[in-house]
């Protein structure tokens, strides 16, 4: 797994599975045939599948290893959760993603902190694990940094989700409610990006004058940089997403910040330039 250095801190793409998922028209009104045509050409077939036309988008996290810290952003979807959507996540035995922390040198015990871009079930579904018929923290370690806004809502929900990834945190003890601009030290500190979800954060990293930023779900394919104004049709708030999305753009866009993405294809990782009226995303090379 190639690492990536942003100063004197390291960083690592934990990957679940990257397979082509959902449709776009699954994702967006907007997304009808004609108006996905135009940028087939520009998104097959590292983001969208030809084959398929299916959007190919991994779920993974990253391992961030600063000086003082070792860091997960995001925890996936885990094994044996029981609830039913997207189905092929019920009941997921495969223990890749596990597998996939390991060879990169770390075992659970050795992460300090989990910070959870938001609380849906494809990124904090390995805060816990099923252990003798019981959820316990995967990272027995570890202080789990939740947004309180996020929090309180999954909390109101009272979902499985939440009765699976969440609650057993709180009942261990390890769980750290913040401010969406809580920041652990001079390098590790949150921003709010709120709209997908109601306390959605990104992740931003700095070392030095090196600057990174993971974007959690503001940002879900390649497809949202043509059409920046596409917001999923399960976003808490469309308009509010828009509007966060476009500023995070903006702000970016032709600068240093290499922005680490949840769900673009591999490598995920890179920078926002422009292109036409809207952007695009140079890759940083892999290896």
């Amino acid at each position: 797994m190639a690492v990536l250095q942003v100063g004197d801190i390291s960083i690592q793409r934990i990957v679940e599975h990257e397979i082509p998922f959902y449709y776009p028209l699954d994702f967006f009104d907007e997304a009808t045939a004609e108006a996905v045509e135009p940028y087939r050409e520009w998104l097959e077939p590292k983001a969208l599948c030809p084959e398929t036309g299916r959007m190919i988008m991994p779920v993974q996290s990253y391992l961030v290893r600063t000086r003082h810290h070792c860091i997960l952003i995001d925890t996936c979807v885990g094994c044996n959760k029981t609830y039913s959507e997207p189905p092929e996540w019920h009941q997921r035995e495969n223990q890749v993603w596990l597998s996939n922390l390991e060879a990169a040198g770390v075992h659970p015990a050795e992460i300090d902190y989990v910070f959870c871009t938001h609380l849906h079930s494809d990124h904090r579904g390995w805060n816990t694990q099923l252990v003798d018929g019981r959820w316990v923290p995967t990272f027995p370690n570890a202080q789990y940094i939740f947004a309180r806004d996020e929090y309180r809502a999954m909390e109101s929900e009272n979902s499985l989700i939440f009765i699976e990834n969440v609650q057993p945190i709180l009942e261990a003890k390890q769980a750290v409610l913040v401010d969406l601009d809580y920041a652990l030290d001079d390098e590790i500190w949150l921003e709010p990006t709120v709209g997908h979800t109601v306390g959605h954060v990104a992740v931003n990293l700095k070392s030095g004058s090196n600057r990174a930023a993971m974007c959690g779900d503001l940002i879900h394919t390649p497809l949202q940089l043509a059409e920046p104004d596409w917001s999923p049709t399960f976003e808490y708030d469309r308009t509010i997403s828009t509007r966060t999305r476009r500023a995070f753009l903006d702000e970016h866009c032709e600068s240093d910040t290499i922005v680490l993405t949840a769900h673009f294809p591999s490598p995920s990782i890179g920078h926002i330039v422009p292109r036409g009226s809207g952007y695009d995303f140079r890759y940083v090379p892999s290896g």
